[in-house]
């Protein structure tokens, strides 16, 4: 497999990579609180958006393809947030398999 080629001066957006914590409410629920883990520059790019009517509502769904430098650590379940917006990591893989880059699949969530 060729080695994809990406421009390290892309990844320009500073962006914080944080990890879910629950602890347990005491009433058999849990109560989840987000901590910062690292702060990674990113090259964030558009993939798809979609509007669906439903349950009264228009839906809407904002994927984007994050490129972060190869980092331990960074999985589904955990998210990416900048000035407001988040951005949930759906899937995480290593492009080229050499273990210098990471693309996050990501779906940006409502605040």
């Amino acid at each position: 497999m060729r080695a994809q080629f990406i421009d390290p001066g892309q990844m320009r957006t500073e962006l914080a990579l944080e990890a879910c914590t629950e602890t347990p409410d005491g009433l058999g629920g849990h109560e989840q609180a987000w901590s910062e883990v690292a702060s990674v520059f990113a090259m964030i790019e558009p993939v798809s958006a979609q509007s669906v009517f439903g349950a009264g509502q228009m839906l809407e769904t904002v994927t984007h393809r994050v490129t972060v430098r190869w980092r331990e650590g960074v999985a589904s379940g955990m998210r990416l947030k900048k000035a407001g917006r988040i951005f949930d990591i759906l899937t995480v893989h290593d492009p080229d398999e050499t273990g210098r880059y990471l693309v996050c699949r990501v779906k940006e969530a409502r605040p």
